[in-house]
């Protein structure tokens, strides 16, 4: 059986937190995981940014509400899930999530969650478990399925590692230059091109 891993944002759906950063004018909140590797720190980050502004779970709720899927994700997932399981491995929040999801046609998602005050400020979050996205990929290599896995940002890599395959989906130059062993790809049709010449590769 083959499973294809796919990150969320960056790959199928805009980057939920340029968005708020563009929403808000806050332009430090621009910063993600293609930018910071150390996943904590930029969270704590964003946190104590979101505490000084007094935004709340709310006000992020309603810039995701006004977002889509990035254009031609929803075609290309609904193709690929044709032809292969179809796994999200994503390090947003299902708070966040949940309105993306149904305009995917609710794919399988796997992430972390935030915890709220009651006056609704994000106080903290919590990870389903550390390195998730490389975790449960291994998880499936012991089932013994065929895994290739799509990502943009630093916090892909190791996934990608893990897989028997991983593929950068428009990523920045950076990640370019310190992974160069990762084919690039950026647009849909190039990475479905890739995701299936890597499973010939496999099944060969």
């Amino acid at each position: 059986m083959k499973i294809v891993c796919l990150d969320l944002e960056g790959v199928l759906v805009p980057e939920i937190w340029i968005a708020f950063s563009e929403r808000t004018g806050i332009p430090e909140l621009r910063r993600t995981t293609r930018d910071e590797p150390d996943y904590d720190k930029l969270m704590q980050f964003r946190l104590d940014i979101l505490a000084r502004h007094q935004l709340g779970l709310k006000d992020i709720q309603q810039v995701i509400g006004a977002m889509g899927p990035l254009p031609g994700a929803r075609e290309f997932l609904d193709a690929l899930r044709e032809d292969y399981e179809v796994i999200i491995l994503s390090d947003t929040f299902y708070e966040f999530a949940h309105p993306l999801m149904r305009q995917l046609a609710w794919p399988t998602l796997f992430c972390h969650s935030l915890e709220t005050s009651a006056d609704g400020m994000v106080v903290d979050y919590h990870l389903r478990m550390p390195e998730q996205k490389r975790e449960a990929v291994k998880r499936f290599r012991e089932m013994n399925f065929t895994v290739v896995a799509a990502g943009d940002s630093y916090n892909d890599t190791k996934m990608l590692g893990e897989a028997h395959a991983g593929i950068l989906f428009h990523p920045p130059e950076n990640v370019i230059r310190e992974f160069p062993q990762y084919p690039v790809t950026r647009t849909y049709p190039e990475l479905r091109t890739q995701i299936d010449q890597a499973f010939a590769r496999l099944a060969g």
